[in-house]
């Protein structure tokens, strides 16, 4: 089914064209005209499936079929959970509605940046409003921005959001809405949270969902790699000297440990760079700049790049360090193997990472066979785990003994 039959106007054809866009992806064809026929939606569907361009495109048809003469107001809240990816998202808009009529003023709002900046760009007008739900509060705060006129509110990759603590932030931000308006909602996995938020955002959408999705991992080889942790750089640095990977996008455990081994792979002569959220604003968009160009070979991450990411050359992503959710080890390897590419995903593991692993697979529902690369061959034993002594029976404290304790210990400082 092409674009055509969505219901898109002449304009936005010419600009999927433009982007090389010929097929909607299962969750656009199916999402676009519930957006074009008014409804709200709850859509679960993986990263990568396209979910950012099945709201896109239908905002801006129904944006562009009544924006009113005047200077712009703010129709459409977008709210994501990372930087990269509003910024993504705010790219999005201005492309497919670069042949419009009216070209739609979007403005991103991230931290990082200056809030002075952005609260100008905003007044001078804005039609899409695209922003990380932090910065978002900040602007609102300062009571110079008018949401009243909102007829478009999206949440996207929203389970991301609740993991950064994010449903205390929709309370505030809600309250500065109005009932009136069209709510999206798009998620990767529907935890009990994400029920509880879509309740206060919408009573009926039309929920949509992709199980078929769910491995975007067909197109991915999936390696498990055992080795010892003390060797996992040097087997790294191994793999990149005899695999053909061209881009590389390798997930640590922690910032620290990025700029470390990305200072080390430097010295030995790699094209490496780290990326977290301690960068500066610039320096991470500088970063993916260098890393979308070819400009960096390897990029050594924190979990900031398992989602938001839109780079369709990532050959092999490593898990360095492997994710602490079954659910992140899905979004890591998802980096690569998109737009209709093949891909690799390595994963390292010593005798301390099996059992989690192995946890991963049965979640993720999937077995992969155990690899060792010769002369970096697993060595040692699994460590014993020490269990602690066996609770006594009758021999604990009972809860009034410790309450007694603790009154007696009172009066005792007040004399």
């Amino acid at each position: 089914m092409p674009f055509s039959t969505l219901g898109l106007s002449p304009h936005i054809q010419r600009s999927l064209r433009k982007s090389g866009y010929t097929l909607p992806t299962p969750v656009q064809e199916k999402v676009i005209p519930l957006v074009l026929s008014h409804h709200d939606v709850m859509a679960r569907a993986q990263t990568g499936s396209g979910k950012s361009a099945s709201f896109v495109l239908p905002i801006l048809e129904l944006w562009s079929g009544r924006v009113g003469e005047g200077k712009a107001k703010i129709k459409a809240l977008v709210l994501t959970p990372t930087r990269e990816l509003t910024l993504q998202v705010a790219e999005a808009f201005e492309t497919f509605g670069e042949f419009l009529p009216r070209k739609p003023k979007v403005v991103s709002i991230i931290g990082g940046e200056s809030i002075g900046d952005q609260l100008y760009a905003i007044q001078q007008g804005c039609d899409i409003l695209v922003a990380t739900s932090g910065r978002l509060l900040d602007v609102v705060k300062k009571k110079q921005m008018n949401l009243s006129h909102l007829e478009f509110f999206v949440l996207d990759e929203a389970d991301k959001m609740l993991d950064l603590g994010f449903s205390e932030e929709l309370e505030l931000i809600l309250q500065e809405l109005p009932a009136q308006r069209q709510n999206l909602l798009f998620s990767a996995t529907y935890p009990p949270k994400m029920v509880a938020i879509a309740s206060k955002i919408t009573q009926n959408p039309v929920e949509v969902t992709f199980e078929s999705e769910e491995p975007t991992v067909e197109s991915i080889v999936q390696r498990v790699i055992e080795v010892n942790n003390e060797n996992r750089g040097p087997l790294l640095r191994h793999l990149l000297n005899t695999e053909k990977w061209e881009q590389v996008l390798v997930f640590m455990a922690n910032k620290r440990a990025a700029d470390n081994i990305a200072a080390k792979f430097k010295k030995y002569g790699f094209s490496a760079e780290s990326f977290h959220g301690d960068l500066l604003q610039e320096e991470r968009n500088y970063t993916l700049k260098q890393f979308k160009t070819k400009k960096i070979r390897i990029l050594f991450a924190t979990d900031i790049a398992a989602r938001g990411l839109d780079i369709n050359d990532i050959t092999c992503v490593v898990n360095f360090d492997l994710p602490r959710s079954p659910a992140d080890y899905i979004h890591r390897i998802g980096r690569t193997g998109r737009a209709g590419k093949s891909g690799v995903a390595v994963s390292f593991i010593s005798h301390e990472e099996k059992d989690h692993f192995a946890l991963i697979e049965k979640r993720s529902k999937i077995k992969l066979d155990r690899e060792q690369i010769e002369g970096f061959e697993l060595t040692g034993t699994a460590p014993v785990k020490e269990r602690g002594p066996e609770p006594v029976k009758g021999k604990g404290k009972s809860k009034k003994d410790k309450l007694r304790e603790q009154a007696a210990q009172n009066n005792g400082k007040r004399v």
